[in-house]
């Protein structure tokens, strides 16, 4: 029997530098070899937010010193096969291209703590917080069982919430 795979997870967002960083190292953190994970932007910042490199160390523990701000272009040009793609800003949502292999893409919205102004010790609370919420939605995400997450499986549920007549959907 061969190894599974793990999981290739796209998280996306305008600039590349602060809740899509957060999001990948944590991914890497909580998903404990079971996701290969990455993050890029729509139009990159250029450089990380030093805020978020502070926020994975000081919160959780991650050294995070080799990430980079990139564009999803990398991984369009490459044609890189992800499992699921998720985006954490609205912008990035509104202009998330089609991406090959059909995979499952979801909107976890945080506000952009790179644009919060306020004092230093403010600045850092905001931070902390997005962090947080970034975190629990992936603590979730990741406690689903791998068969649960095939990305055929995730499809299957979605029709029978259809047929049932889930959320709205008529029968």
């Amino acid at each position: 029997m061969t190894p599974k795979q793990p999981f290739k997870v796209l998280i996306l967002c305008t600039g590349n530098s602060a809740r899509s960083i957060i999001a990948e190292y944590l991914w890497r953190l909580l998903g404990k070899g079971r996701f290969e994970t990455y993050s890029a932007g729509s139009n990159p910042a250029g450089a990380v937010h030093p805020l978020a490199l502070w926020v994975l160390q000081e919160r959780y523990n991650i050294d995070a010193s080799d990430a980079r701000s990139k564009s999803w272009e990398e991984y369009k040009a490459a044609g890189t096969h992800f499992d699921f793609v998720i985006t954490v800003c609205d912008k990035a949502s509104e202009a998330c291209p089609v991406w090959p292999g059909q995979p499952i893409v979801a909107h976890w919205g945080s506000p952009d703590p790179a644009s919060f102004q306020g004092t230093d010790e403010q600045r850092k609370y905001f931070f902390v917080q997005v962090a947080s919420q970034i975190y629990q939605r992936i603590a979730l995400f990741c406690a689903f069982s791998d068969d649960k997450l095939e990305p055929i499986a995730i499809k299957r549920i979605g029709e029978q919430f259809k047929i049932a007549g889930v959320a709205g959907m008529p029968r």
